[in-house]
């Protein structure tokens, strides 16, 4: 349960099951991680003790025939491959729902033909047997089945739900204080690996706000943290921009900035738009496989810029302020495409069709 988009997920779907009266257990891997702490407390935990997600074949079988769940839903490759193979070894009856937050290829590209078989042979041979397949937008579902083989009409596209802003945030002294007297506050949140191109948003902020009342946040923590540090100090804008670390509550952030970027190579479907979108924020975002187009709508509710492009992204980053923008429009987008009714679809597939 680190701080990634998935596992947030996990815990709305969470919250929004046990608000349905259904009773929740949360088998993990490892019992670890940022988020554990906002766990309800009528869930319970599962911790299989596997450091790898071979070692937890043995542990899930165990808990598929001591829980005898009703129901299953398994998030990310290779776990649902372990999940099906459990659920079936267990000769268990629950309903199982996989589910994958990014296009696959992606994370496992053709330079890597090995892995990239492997997982093509897997989700080729072993997806079918779920009872359902949910990817979270059209592009990763297109993806898998171009993988996979798998019939694109048996893949569900189901976007992630996102939980909504408190009603009233003040100020926060501390964020503030970060910010201090910049004028013009560009916000980004996300882990520093490669896939979220942070170096490409430092490089574009540079290009247009170095010396300017302007800074660029990017809230998150990671292994490239070092070698952004040092790109920060060679361009000259250590004092512009802010590294504070992972927030598990990372709203009052949202908050109290005027602009959100997102700048990575390739996504699933970024929470962090929509949870941009429902604090009213405008939105610069690359137009990356999968998830950005989709929920910008083209660009309706953000502006688009392609992947890897500097010059087009500080571009897009100094035009974005001082435009009008209707901010009950973006949080009705969020609304539409990431609201109840997407946990309810989860719901939904879990339990199965009525009995006529």
């Amino acid at each position: 349960m680190r701080g990634g988009g998935a596992e947030r997920v996990a815990l709305r779907l969470i919250e929004d099951f046990l608000k349905a009266g259904q009773e929740v257990d949360l088998v993990l891997l490892e019992e670890k991680g940022e988020l554990l702490s906002l766990l309800p407390a009528e869930v319970q935990v599962f911790d299989l003790k596997a450091p790898r997600v071979r070692n937890g074949l043995l542990p899930l079988i165990r808990y598929f025939r001591r829980r005898r769940p009703h129901a299953m839903q398994i998030s990310m490759w290779p776990l649902t491959v372990l999940g099906i193979v459990a659920h079936r070894l267990a000769r268990s009856q629950a309903r199982l729902v996989t589910s994958d937050h990014a296009a696959l290829s992606k994370h496992v590209p053709p330079s890597r033909p090995r892995a990239y078989r492997l997982l093509a042979w897997s989700t080729r041979l072993f997806y079918p047997l779920a009872d359902a397949r949910i990817l979270v937008a059209n592009d990763a579902a297109d993806d898998l089945a171009r993988l996979s083989g798998l019939d694109r009409a048996s893949l569900e596209v189901v976007y992630n739900p996102v939980g909504r802003p408190p009603a009233a945030l003040p100020p926060t002294p501390h964020i503030e204080a970060l910010w201090g007297e910049a004028e013009r506050r560009i916000l980004t949140v996300g882990a520093l690996k490669a896939q979220k191109n942070h170096a490409l948003l430092v490089r574009s902020f540079a290009r247009v706000f170095k010396g300017a009342p302007a800074k660029l946040m990017i809230l998150g923590q990671g292994e490239l943290r070092n070698p952004l540090e040092s790109l920060v100090a060679e361009l000259g804008v250590a004092d512009q921009v802010l590294l504070p670390g992972f927030a598990t509550d990372p709203w009052p952030y949202y908050a109290s900035a005027h602009l959100f970027a997102l700048s990575s190579d390739y996504e699933g479907y970024p929470l962090v738009l929509i949870e941009a979108l429902r604090s009213g924020l405008p939105i610069v975002s690359t137009d990356c496989e999968s998830g950005p187009r989709e929920i910008l709508a083209g660009g309706r509710y953000g502006t688009l810029v392609p992947v890897g492009d500097e010059a087009a992204l500080a571009t897009a980053l100094e035009h974005a302020f001082g435009r009008e923008l209707d901010r009950e429009a973006l949080r009705a987008r969020a609304e539409a495409i990431s609201g109840q009714t997407t946990s309810d679809r989860y719901l939904e597939l879990m339990l199965g069709p009525p009995s006529p």
